[in-house]
């Protein structure tokens, strides 16, 4: 209809032209909470940290065994795993000649298991929190460190008193 202009009419209470300012409102709102909670995170976010090599695990009496030989992904010290077995997971770290240091996989924030290490670091793929090799919080938003469990290295075999 050329030349009809549209009146403001009223539906519910409201005109059009206040439906419309309200609506983009929202919408500049709604974007930046959008930007907001895009920060956080999703299942998939935030890694460029490979993914940790697994190996498994075997359940003994007082903890785990794994064996350490020259094809582990541990045998190299400075290198890391994640270790599965029976009653759980473990980051493994191989820090010095004959020293392992294992943590608890199981993110302080939000509970996911940690699956990234990059640069001396694990890194959770949920919101990015990191930790260093010790367990310690690098990075958050976890809020406290991993849980140490003491480690024995004898004759190649890998021992976590779990």
């Amino acid at each position: 209809m050329k030349g009809t202009k549209l009146k403001d009419t009223h539906c519910d209470g409201h005109t059009r032209r206040e439906f419309c300012t309200q609506a983009a409102t929202l919408a500049v709102f709604g974007g930046a909470l959008g930007a907001i909670l895009q920060g956080c995170g999703s299942p998939t976010s935030p890694s460029n940290a490979p993914a940790l090599p697994i190996v498994n695990g075997t359940r003994v009496s007082g903890g785990i065994t794994l064996a350490v030989g020259s094809s582990s992904p541990l045998s190299a010290v400075g290198s890391a795993a994640l270790v599965q077995t029976s009653i759980g997971d473990f980051l493994v770290a191989h820090t010095a000649q004959n020293s392992f240091v294992a943590l608890n996989s199981t993110c302080t924030h939000q509970t996911c298991t940690i699956t990234g290490f990059g640069s001396q670091n694990y890194v959770c793929p949920c919101h990015g929190s990191t930790f260093d090799v010790n367990g310690r919080v690098t990075g958050g938003p976890a809020p406290a460190s991993l849980h140490q469990y003491p480690t024995q290295f004898t004759n190649g075999v890998l021992t976590i008193t779990a």
